[in-house]
């Protein structure tokens, strides 16, 4: 009896001191459905796994197509509003996901012939993966052909360059697809090296000539054709030779590096051309051209200038707002405490959302991100910061030289920092990821940069018009991650209009934003790479823009407390804004309903 009444006592106790709950995740009408989709596609994407196959694509074409079908005989009018929203975007990713099929097969027409062994090596993995028997003598002959085939294919481009040049973007994808195949090849080998004699006796050898040739032949490519040199392959290590030892340090690595940081030759892109823009755009649900978002970006522009050279005026540069940023550049901590900058940075945006009661930080999210520091490789494309649950840090390692240290610390200074860290953590993607995990974990499947950075990038928005920069040269420090979103906007659009090359995207943010170059290389580098779509990085500021409208429709007339607002956005899924829009105003929505919000309102590109 004791133990008993002991036990209450402790649960008691502990009940009075727990948090409040909070509310649970309700659910719709389709998401079990959707929940079922994303598990057969995952498991089908995991079986046919080769991105050149043919089969591959195939049936997945056919499974899309199915379920586009039994997507359209659910009764729609009898959906909650929720339900109604889960539809739509169901019916918008199927769409998207079918009309890719078109897009990879142009994409993949352009540089076919720069990849004529592909469909031999597709071949061996796709028969081991059905399980088929194995010929080792034949496994052998057929390595010694693709080879052959990688041989001559390289003789006969070096041969044709001055009379018939390749692109560099075109020889920069066939490269990647060269390290793709040498990867697909050693899981292929190492299936069968050492388990079956027989095969390691005919093919060992002709599987490490082959790997050589294709990797001599990528390295051709990017190097000779494509004009990057120092640059690791795509797949690095994917070719090794299988069962070997792993590959020893290399002691060129940071020099490597270092020549990347200041080299914008290896900045290659692929524009894709106004029409695949508009389809993507349509399936972003953003109902604006491409030149008409340049258009908002040129206004945006303007207004972070005339708020610069205000800025500039306080610090005593007049109009000058380029000397101003200089002097706010300079103003960056010593090596080693940049961490604690971050920290200290991030507990102090808390402490605003507190006392402004903008809206609920979870105990659990507060207590339970975390900090790493950015390696110099992934410096090269990422030369500020990354958030959620992890931020991770970007600043100058003992390897960089003295000008690309002072670069970089420049370059992440005091107020530049000032003005992200709650980006990367709270309120920004910290704060966003785990609501998301527990709230309508399903709607990953619809997740869209418009939300993801438009989320974060709305509380630079909001954070600023609250006034919670300072004095000038945190204000500087806000407006310069501004017209960065900006020129982000011009710069990748331009680009995939075929409007700028790689070289004035970079000159773009060193002349127009105050980028230091090794920055702007970097951005420009991670933003037409092809690691992020097309729409990702004028995503920011667009999204931002959305969700600053939703917010003046539904908290300026007093319909949501800002509290309320900012909940309930983030326990709707990382969905187009217009759905979340459509969530929380109520308004009908039909069956056919098709993308119409102008957020910013009609504008003359």
């Amino acid at each position: 009896m004791y133990r008993l009444l002991l036990s209450s006592a402790l649960l008691l106790t502990v009940s009075a001191q727990a948090p409040p709950a909070e509310p649970l995740d309700k659910p719709t009408e389709l998401r079990a459905l959707i929940e079922r989709y994303s598990a057969d596609r995952g498991l089908l994407s995991r079986f046919y796994n080769i991105g050149l196959s043919p089969t591959r694509a195939q049936r997945m074409q056919r499974f899309y197509a199915d379920w586009s079908a039994r997507l359209a005989a659910l009764p729609f009018e009898p959906l909650s509003q929720d339900g109604k929203v889960d539809y739509i975007l169901f019916r918008n990713h199927l769409q998207r996901e079918l009309r890719q099929f078109d897009l990879d097969a142009q994409s993949q027409s352009a540089i076919s012939s720069l990849v004529p062994f592909a469909p031999g090596i597709v071949a061996l993995e796709e028969s081991r993966r059905k399980l088929e028997p194995l010929d080792a003598r034949k496994a052998g002959a057929a390595l010694d052909a693709i080879r052959r085939n990688t041989a001559e294919t390289q003789r006969t481009l070096q041969a044709s360059l001055r009379s018939t040049p390749v692109s560099k973007a075109r020889a920069w994808k066939a490269a990647g697809q060269v390290a793709e195949l040498r990867g697909v090849l050693a899981r292929w080998f190492n299936f069968y090296n050492g388990y079956d004699p027989l095969f390691t006796w005919w093919a060992a050898e002709a599987y490490r000539q082959t790997d050589s040739a294709l990797n001599s032949y990528a390295a051709f490519l990017r190097e000779q054709v494509a004009g990057v040199r120092g640059a690791e392959p795509a797949a690095s290590g994917a070719g090794r030779r299988a069962g070997g030892p792993p590959d020893p340090p290399d002691p060129n690595a940071a020099a490597r590096v270092n020549s990347r940081l200041d080299n914008a030759d290896d900045v290659i892109g692929d524009p894709i051309g106004r029409e695949a823009l508009i389809s993507d755009l349509a399936f972003e649900m953003i109902p604006y051209t491409p030149e008409e978002l340049i258009a908002i970006a040129n206004r945006e522009l303007a207004w972070c200038e005339n708020e610069m050279r205000r800025a500039s005026r306080e610090l005593g540069y007049g109009d000058d707002w380029k000397k101003a940023l200089e002097q706010v550049k300079g103003l960056y901590v010593e090596p080693g405490r940049q961490p604690t900058l971050i920290r200290d940075l991030a507990r102090e945006a808390e402490a605003f959302l507190d006392q402004h009661n903008l809206l609920t930080i979870p105990p659990l999210a507060r207590e339970t991100w975390r900090m790493e520091m950015m390696s110099p490789e992934r410096q090269l494309v990422n030369p500020f910061f990354t958030g959620g649950e992890v931020i991770s840090v970007s600043f100058p390692v003992d390897s960089m030289t003295y000008d690309q240290k002072m670069m970089s610390m420049r370059g992440k200074n005091i107020h530049f920092s000032r003005a992200t860290v709650f980006h990367e953590l709270i309120p920004g993607h910290e704060l966003q990821l785990f609501m998301s995990a527990r709230y309508k974990p399903y709607r990953a499947l619809f997740a869209t940069p418009f939300y993801t950075e438009g989320w974060a990038l709305y509380w630079e928005l909001l954070l600023w018009d609250m006034q919670f920069q300072k004095g000038p040269e945190d204000r500087i420090g806000a407006l310069f991650w501004r017209m960065h979103r900006c020129a982000r906007i011009i710069f990748s659009l331009s680009f995939h209009l075929g409007r700028m090359t790689p070289q004035q995207c970079i000159d773009l943010l060193v002349d127009r934003v105050g980028h230091e170059r090794s920055n702007a290389i970097g951005e420009v580098r991670r933003s037409l790479d092809g690691s992020y779509p097309p729409l990702y990085q004028a995503a920011y500021l667009l999204g931002g823009l959305q969700l600053r409208a939703l917010r003046s429709e539904l908290v300026d007339p007093g319909r949501m407390t800002n509290r309320q607002f900012h909940d309930a956005i983030l326990q709707l899924g990382r969905i187009p804004i217009e759905m979340v829009r459509a969530s929380l105003n109520g308004q009908p929505i039909p069956r056919d309903w098709q993308t119409n919000w102008k957020f910013y309102g009609p504008i003359q590109p």
